[in-house]
């Protein structure tokens, strides 16, 4: 079973502007991961860093959906000063952004399978690091499931 880990705005993907035709593929993938950790199929992977996210959040209907969707999560991922650290080198080393970062190294920690984030600078900067973890559109992970 895979252990994935979704970037925030995966979460939130479902929400957003529903007129450009990639946000309605987007929000149809994410939509299904969900399900399928519903179903026991994936593990989704929440971590301190989705807390957070969750707690800025603007929009009260998002939050609290998100926040709904925490409990479908098999596994959370508390901070450790090993992730900082790694958040800072992959921040220095690759440019990533430091919210970027901390998601990335969260994920690693917790021995994701996956990172998925529809975030296409994410993925380009995080294709750099050579880590040992797939990150990708979660299009392209339903897509891979589906062969």
């Amino acid at each position: 079973m895979d252990r994935i880990y979704l970037d925030y705005n995966c979460f939130q993907r479902p929400f957003d502007d529903p007129s450009s035709a990639r946000i309605q593929i987007e929000a149809v993938a994410c939509i299904d991961l969900i399900r399928q950790a519903d179903m026991q199929l994936v593990e989704l992977i929440w971590s301190f860093m989705h807390e957070d996210e969750a707690r800025v959040c603007p929009f009260p209907e998002r939050r609290l959906e998100t926040l709904r969707l925490a409990k479908l999560c098999a596994r959370q991922q508390e901070p450790t000063e090993k992730i900082r650290a790694q958040a800072l080198a992959l921040v220095g080393e690759h440019g990533l952004s430091p919210k970027d970062a901390l998601h990335l190294a969260a994920a690693l920690a917790a021995k994701a399978t996956c990172l998925l984030t529809c975030d296409d600078i994410f993925l380009r900067r995080a294709a750099r690091t050579k880590l040992d973890i797939e990150v990708m559109n979660p299009v392209d992970y339903i897509r891979r499931q589906r062969r």
